[in-house]
């Protein structure tokens, strides 16, 4: 990426590696020990929100600011964003987001009593793009500094 690559360009770039793996390390801002990884459930329609899954009785429930960290599987794209996890009540969006992988989870179905969907509408985000090329690669295993080379890999944006 160049200083000319757009903010547009580095958020496909994001978006697009979280279809490849949707994991995050989710945290409520409220409470630093409740990071764990979470499945983001994606929809490229919904225009700045994901899902989650998780149980009633677990720390998440409590909704409210949230943070989520994220490394490409290939770690050609890290990114931290912010957003407010709420509850989702549209029955619609819970049979569009179902799938095995969180059935796994929910032996008792969508109707299971301690299921809660979660949406997390995003906001802030800071996105870095760890594909720096082959010359600033060498430049770095000769210990020689890089630092210009990576200027413009890293966007202050909003996901939402």
């Amino acid at each position: 990426m160049s200083d000319h690559d757009s903010e547009h360009e580095i958020k496909e770039k994001f978006w697009k590696a979280m279809v490849d793996s949707p994991m995050v390390f989710l945290q409520l801002d409220s409470d630093p020990d409740s990071a764990a990884p979470m499945t983001a459930q994606l929809d490229k329609d919904a225009g700045g929100a994901i899902w989650f899954f998780t149980r009633r009785s677990g720390h998440y429930a409590q909704g409210g600011g949230a943070t989520c960290t994220y490394a490409a599987q290939d770690h050609s794209v890290f990114c931290r964003f912010h957003g407010i996890l709420t509850e989702e009540t549209d029955r619609t969006r819970l049979e569009k987001q179902w799938n095995n992988w969180v059935e796994a989870w929910f032996p008792g179905g969508k109707d299971d009593p301690e299921l809660l969907m979660l949406r997390m509408d995003l906001g802030d985000a800071s996105i870095w793009d760890s594909e720096l090329g082959p010359m600033t690669t060498i430049k770095m295993a000769l210990g020689m500094d890089v630092r210009s080379d990576a200027a413009g890999y890293h966007r202050e944006t909003t996901l939402g």
